[in-house]
């Protein structure tokens, strides 16, 4: 069974195709560039499969950053939370678990037990916890984010609570002759400083993490210290993605047994 998974981001859209659970392909697009180059608008976002040269499947699953990002015409949609979630399963084989997913504008804590979700904390409003504020950080720096999370040891005190004041209190750090390594365990600090009072109601044993922040070594470090086990997903950005496409297999599936049983 091939099924066909997209999760519409603020900054990157992803597209996982999967063969019988198996990934096939798997892609990324700025989420400008996808709108404007494959999509059409009619009643919903219908997407120009040729035009990406994606066929062949047998269903196809959407999720994405607001509700008014995941209306795709000709795909089921879901919401963020339940195909992040489904993506976690199935790679990790765990059925209990607090799964931390940070993208580039927006951040999700899930308690997941015995499969199912149980708890949610969402913060939609302040970038300062968010892949932007690295990203921003970074800029700053002139380096890049994979430098910058390379950076654990010795982080200098960041005390802003927003990412525009953080940003002034960092270029004042440099002026005052900070070294580099410092500042950018300093910035991947007080992001965890930022993401602590969220993990904080969701404690466990495993922590598992995804978005494309999971790739930052020295935030993982940190929450090390506060979980038994921190899991990094495989491709940790594509998670919601690969969550839409074990869902259609599901789907699909179900489909398929109520037709035979009638």
């Amino acid at each position: 069974m091939r099924t066909l998974g997209i999760d519409l981001g603020s900054r990157q859209v992803k597209l996982v195709m999967m063969n019988d659970g198996k990934i096939e392909d798997m892609r990324s697009y700025s989420t400008m560039s996808f709108y404007r180059n494959y999509c059409s608008y009619s009643n919903g976002i219908r997407l120009n499969t040729n035009a990406l040269g994606v066929s062949g499947y047998d269903m196809a699953v959407s999720t994405g950053y607001g509700k008014n990002n995941t209306n795709m015409t000709d795909f089921v949609q879901i919401n963020e939370i339940k195909a992040h979630v489904h993506g976690a399963i199935a790679q990790i084989g765990l059925d209990d678990f607090v799964l931390l997913d940070v993208g580039g504008q927006d951040v999700k804590v899930t308690r997941v037990e015995k499969g199912m979700i149980t708890d949610i904390e969402l913060n939609e409003k302040c970038a300062a916890s968010c892949g932007r504020y690295l990203e921003n950080m970074a800029n700053v720096l002139e380096i890049s984010l994979d430098e910058m999370a390379s950076h654990s040891n010795d982080p200098i005190e960041l005390s802003s609570t927003c990412a525009v004041f953080a940003e002034s209190e960092l270029i004042g750090k440099i002026a005052e002759g900070v070294d580099l390594e410092s500042l950018c365990a300093g910035v991947n600090h007080s992001m965890y400083k930022r993401l602590q009072p969220m993990l904080a109601n969701f404690k466990g044993r495993v922590l598992v993490v995804s978005g494309g922040v999971a790739n930052n070594a020295a935030l993982t470090g940190y929450l090390a210290n506060d979980y038994d086990s921190v899991i990094k997903l495989d491709n940790p950005q594509f998670n919601g993605a690969i969550g839409c496409c074990h869902y259609a297999a599901r789907l699909a599936s179900k489909k398929a047994l109520e037709r035979h049983g009638k």
